[in-house]
């Protein structure tokens, strides 16, 4: 795994060991980044359950002025901040050991551009996470969430929140939803 452009662009990257973790492809990486792009330059970018972090540091090079990292795992936790030492890139970078609901009550102190969401597939835990965000006044109008779930996960919750789904990326054996406010 490796950062795919920008200024740490070919720089390896390291993952937690064991299988708790399922790092984002390269491919997959790619094609999420090509959606974003016209987002990324001088935003705020929030990596939850960021694993190895390479989400987030694909953002930060690619011109995110300030990244979050979120993981309640020791491992993923020291492996996100090895790679923001790799990647030169932790000056940007806020990483915090924590419940992923703990953090984004007590943490986030500024609306974020990007949140990226990566929970464990079979827990869907994104119905929890985004009413969460949403009670805290955390998705802004210019906003955009995504979520890489599985096939099975459901977003019926959106319409009660004012969020809506306006692109869905699938791949061979997960997906990303794109979200934002209604109405943008």
């Amino acid at each position: 795994m490796r950062v795919i452009a920008g200024t740490a662009r070919s720089i390896n990257l390291i993952t937690p060991k064991g299988f708790d973790t399922r790092p984002t492809t390269d491919k997959y990486k790619e094609t999420l980044f090509n959606c974003l792009q016209s987002y990324i330059g001088n935003s705020v970018f929030v990596d939850l359950f960021a694993g190895s972090g390479a989400i987030g540091i694909e953002a930060l090079s690619r011109g995110a002025a300030k990244a979050y990292f979120c993981d309640n795992s020791k491992e993923a936790v020291n492996c996100i901040k090895e790679n923001l030492n790799k990647t030169r890139l932790s000056d940007k970078a806020v990483v915090y050991k924590e419940d992923v609901s703990f953090f984004i009550k007590n943490r986030i102190k500024e609306t974020p551009d990007i949140i990226f969401i990566d929970p464990p597939f079979k827990l869907h835990l994104e119905k929890d996470v985004i009413p969460l965000l949403d009670s805290l006044k955390l998705i802004g109008e210019d906003t955009i969430i995504v979520v890489e779930c599985d096939y099975d996960a459901g977003f019926d919750f959106l319409d009660e929140l004012n969020l809506e789904i306006f692109k869905i990326k699938e791949y061979k054996t997960n997906k990303h939803v794109f979200i934002q406010k209604k109405g943008i």
